[in-house]
């Protein structure tokens, strides 16, 4: 049987890592895979004797076992953390901001840019901010004062309509991916680094990095802070804060992330109505039963899995796709 190596070579760097995974996955289980789009994989179907499932990428659904309105409810990381919080769990809070004046007659006052600044200042002038619809990590970053706030707007305002801005939270971060009320896997989130060379800035150490963010379509690391004019030692090793998105160069190892955080995850997935989906979490170092949702992910990726050499848990993630949709 081929391994799953196999359907990746030759590919083009764009080609969707889940196209590639459900083919691997129909050559294992016995269906037909089938691209309808000129090899892009962005659109491609999947075929038993008796019928046959399409599948795009891009913004569509890899899992068709969330229905349509749990999964947009997720996608919106404030409604997601109001039902996430009427079900009892503890999220990282936070409100929602409008970045454009269009459609202002309707939505409710209090939530403008000037409505921003107030929020953050009585945060103590420090906070954290993604947009409200975001994924990927993409503009995720801390806020340290009102001119920072300001430049964080304009700059999210040419991608983005609204922003959620939080207030700061720490902790260990785990991921949590969660099947039919089971966790199939935990892993430890670890934030994207540079190495010193002793000579250049860490401003100029980041430039490959936020170069290869850029080719991804995902924003610049925030390198504003005079801190970033400090030139690292040969071989010191520093973490870029703000984000540990696999896709903006963070980090992931499977490790276990405790019995509290699985149950909140399991909990979360249930209360946005939802049978598959990676919970993102902190856990407290010194209390490992204080737990925090950050947010729930109802179309996650999973290359993570393909990195650490677990195809097993690819497989089985799109067995339970072929079988919720009736292709075994």
């Amino acid at each position: 049987m081929p391994q799953l190596q196999a359907f990746r070579r030759g590919r083009p760097g764009f080609y969707p890592d889940q196209a590639i995974y459900a083919e691997y996955a129909c050559a294992r289980l016995g269906l037909s895979f089938r691209e309808l789009d000129g090899g892009t994989g962005l659109l491609f179907g999947i075929a038993s004797a008796s019928r046959e499932i399409c599948f795009g990428g891009g913004r569509c659904s890899y899992y068709p076992q969330n229905d349509a309105t749990a999964s947009s409810l997720a996608t919106d990381k404030y409604l997601a953390n109001a039902l996430l919080q009427r079900a009892g769990l503890a999220t990282l809070g936070g409100r929602y901001f409008f970045l454009h004046e269009r459609h202002r007659a309707l939505r409710p006052p209090g939530h403008e840019r000037g409505d921003a600044q107030d929020y953050l200042e009585a945060l103590g002038g420090r906070a954290f901010a993604k947009p409200l619809t975001g994924s990927r990590g993409d503009f995720a970053r801390p806020i340290a004062s009102a001119a920072a706030l300001t430049s964080y707007l304009d700059e999210v305002a040419r991608s983005y309509d609204s922003v959620l801005i939080q207030p700061i939270a720490s902790g260990h971060e785990y991921r949590v991916f969660v099947v039919d009320g089971e966790a199939l896997y935990t892993a430890r989130k670890r934030p994207p680094f540079v190495i010193g060379d002793g000579v250049h800035s860490l401003r100029d150490l980041l430039r490959d990095h936020d170069r290869a963010l850029r080719e991804r379509g995902l924003s610049d690391a925030a390198t504003d802070d005079a801190a970033f004019d400090t030139v690292p030692a040969d071989g010191e090793l520093r973490e870029i804060e703000g984000r540990m998105n696999l896709s903006a160069g963070g980090a992931m190892t499977m490790e276990g992330a405790g019995a509290r955080a699985i149950a909140a995850a399991t909990a979360a997935v249930r209360a946005l109505g939802l049978r598959l989906g990676a919970v993102d979490l902190f856990v407290d170092p010194e209390r490992r039963d204080v737990v925090q949702v950050i947010e729930v992910n109802s179309n996650p990726a999973i290359r993570f899995l393909e990195s650490c050499g677990r195809d097993d848990l690819i497989l089985a993630i799109w067995r339970h796709t072929f079988t919720t949709t009736g292709l075994l």
